[in-house]
């Protein structure tokens, strides 16, 4: 029987975990230490295929644990760094070990010195006759270094409508935001949300961070008009309706205010997307079609596949009939046949969103940006989705990914996103994150990597459980960081971690020793292990992107304001009483006005309140920013139109407009980018950063 969630682990369960990567304490604070339950152990070890349920079981398994160990000449993955002396598990062979190492391109060598950057197979065979297999990852021991120092604009693509864009911001729109963007104010990149492929509802989710897929964009992004069959498609009549109610749908956004209708925006353009996929590609056009097929393989058809099915069965693979749950039965073989032309469609779709997004990539270079667009990677997919479906054998059944109690939850939390197991990527040398990575890569100038801290640990929540009985899994965060050093380095593409929150010591420290920037937003740099105040400019850290705020965080104009405070005492969502919260976030935001003007950035210092020169008081926020010695410098776009709403507020669901908001004025007005673009305020706020 498992134990109560109150009683903690054995002597045994405890070395058990340990064996296995799984925590059994953690600390969220340097001066405390949390115990984790029995059952959360328990449970996260029943998730790696290991049976721990009782006394007898956790001996056994320990026992066959230790055995596997002592046994085994290689683990699963190995990491040799160019340039840095040979990894432990190397250098512990037994002496006379022979080493045979078959290269990624099928070359033979002997050793596992001066070997290409590159996923081997390491073989060793030890004078006793014993031998192993490993996936050698060879990386440079750096990830590529931003080109020069730069600023750029951080955007939700959706919320950037033009009056091209069917309803919410698309591609195009990015180019051309990316466009002026470098030409006219000397920007060097363009960040946007995570871009992956959502899973289909009524409605939709609209969070950006629980996709169907990572590996495969949205089709929902595309801008049907610049795809080059669209000329040639037949029903001219019935294209000209759909783009008759796609300016419908854009109108009411624009000028009637009404929230990003993701779904009806969807709706018209599959519609179009059916009819333009009618028209055959011309030869060069199906040459490059083929060769993408070829590029992406099994992962691009399960995609589809899964697409397909979903417009049949729904977009839950779990209540799928018995045989469609199994992405590799007889079943969906044929149900893939029988829906072949559908998965066509899908196929089709990937492909023509992949172009624009490169395409979008081509017109930031050309524009002079040294970056170009940034994308964002979430951190877990959807367990109803197309990876959960095709990759059920590399994640964790039964579990969801969040965070543990801490200063601020007390509740902790629980992102509904299952993890990967860890054994299951190293058994692999980590293909489906190699291959995940290098598909983003195609089209990504820099990557930021949602809550980089992943690479190291995650907490495992057991579903059905509150978030406080989880535990932390431990991932090879070396062969992680190398798998991305190399895929990053092949690509010539900057990284950046987001880092913020508690983070476990050491982390930091190793994401910059592997050239992995951090992120570091204005008001959350205190001077915690000192007296707490904001911390100047000269004591930020170079390797990072620094920025006023970012979409889950109140834009500059509401903090300076105090709005954040009044729109979470709307909703509800105060803990405290609202003069508390606002004397503490007036106190905080006249701490930092008094440094800005203490080192001589606000220009005309306002003789009234915090915010009532609120234009004046964000240039003086991003010369701040300026002044500190980060890499890159970020500025949220709608503070350029002094947009005062969040694009996210954590902690609601259905009580704010989370994901579903243009980006607009001071007053709520949606501001299409042909506005935004030629904005007096935007061009004096980025006159200061160029």
């Amino acid at each position: 029987m498992a134990a109560a969630p109150d009683e903690h682990p054995t002597e045994d369960l405890a070395r058990l975990a340990e064996l296995h990567g799984v925590a059994t304490s953690y600390r969220p604070a340097p001066d405390r230490t949390v115990q984790v339950s029995a059952s959360a152990v328990t449970a996260a070890l029943a998730a790696l295929g290991v049976d721990a349920a009782g006394p007898d079981a956790v001996r056994a398994a320990l026992a066959a644990r230790e055995r596997e160990l002592r046994k085994r000449l290689l683990p699963p993955t190995v990491v040799r760094w160019a340039g840095e002396d040979p990894p432990a598990a190397l250098t512990a062979l037994p002496p006379g070990t022979r080493l045979r190492v078959e290269t990624e391109d099928g070359a033979e060598r002997d050793g596992a010195d001066d070997l290409p950057p590159g996923v081997h197979r390491l073989t060793a065979t030890a004078p006793d006759g014993r031998t192993g297999e490993a996936c050698l990852v060879v990386a440079p021991d750096r990830l590529p270094a931003p080109p020069g120092r730069s600023y750029g604009l951080l955007v939700q693509l959706y919320s950037l409508l033009s009056h091209r864009s069917w309803g919410m911001g698309d591609l195009a729109d990015l180019a051309e935001l990316a466009g002026w963007a470098g030409r006219t104010a000397g920007a060097g990149f363009v960040q946007v949300n995570p871009l992956h492929a959502a899973v289909p509802g009524a409605p939709t989710d609209p969070s950006p961070y629980r996709p169907s897929s990572r590996r495969f964009p949205d089709p929902v992004h595309l801008r049907v008009e610049d795809i080059p069959e669209y000329a040639y498609a037949e029903d001219r009549e019935r294209l000209a309706g759909l783009l008759e109610q796609a300016g419908r749908l854009r109108a009411d956004v624009l000028d009637k205010g009404a929230l990003i209708d993701r779904d009806a925006v969807w709706e018209l353009k599959r519609q179009a997307l059916e009819l333009v996929a009618r028209v055959p590609l011309a030869p060069g056009r199906q040459a490059a079609y083929d060769a993408f097929r070829a590029t992406h393989g099994r992962a691009l058809d399960d995609h589809a596949t899964w697409c397909a099915l979903a417009e049949v069965h729904g977009s839950d693979w779990h209540h799928w009939p018995d045989g469609l749950r199994d992405p590799r039965s007889d079943a969906t073989a044929r149900a893939r046949r029988d829906l072949a032309d559908r998965v066509e469609f899908h196929t089709r779709l990937a492909w023509l969103t992949d172009g624009q997004l490169r395409a979008a990539q081509r017109a930031a270079r050309e524009a002079g940006m040294p970056v170009g667009i940034v994308h964002d990677l979430a951190v877990g997919v959807h367990p109803a989705g197309a990876d959960a479906w095709a990759q059920q054998d590399v994640f964790a059944a039964g579990m969801s990914v969040g965070a543990p109690p801490d200063a601020f939850n007390a509740r902790g939390q629980d992102w509904g996103l299952p993890p990967w197991r860890p054994d299951r990527l190293a058994a692999t040398g980590h293909a489906p994150y190699r291959d995940l990575l290098r598909a983003l890569f195609r089209y990504a100038g820099a990557l930021r990597i949602d809550h980089v801290m992943g690479l190291f640990r995650l907490w495992w929540v057991p579903q059905g459980n509150p978030p406080t009985e989880g535990t932390y899994v431990r991932y090879d965060a070396e062969a992680m960081l190398a798998v991305l050093a190399l895929e990053a380095s092949r690509a010539g593409a900057v990284v950046i971690g987001e880092d913020l929150g508690t983070v476990e010591p050491g982390v930091r420290e190793t994401l910059q020793r592997r050239g992995v920037l951090g992120t570091s937003v204005l008001w959350f740099e205190r001077d915690w292990e000192g007296d707490g105040h904001p911390l100047p400019p000269d004591r930020w850290r170079a390797d990072c992107l620094a920025t006023a705020t970012t979409h889950d965080l109140p834009p500059t104009a509401a903090r300076l304001t105090g709005d954040h405070v009044e729109l979470r005492d709307r909703l509800g969502l105060l803990t405290r009483s609202a003069a508390e919260e606002r004397a503490e976030a007036a106190a905080d935001t006249a701490e930092w006005l008094a440094l800005l003007g203490s080192l001589g950035l606000l220009d005309s210092p306002a003789a009234g309140p915090p915010g009532s020169d609120e234009e004046e008081e964000i240039r003086a926020v991003h010369r701040f920013l300026l002044r500190t010695p980060a890499r890159l410098v970020g500025v949220w776009l709608p503070d350029g139109v002094g947009d005062r709403r969040p694009q996210n507020l954590p902690g609601t669901w259905d009580q704010y407009p989370n994901w579903r908001l243009p980006v607009a004025d001071a007053e709520g007005r949606p501001v299409p980018l042909e506005e935004l673009v030629a904005s007096p305020r935007l061009r004096a706020l980025l006159e200061v950063l160029r």
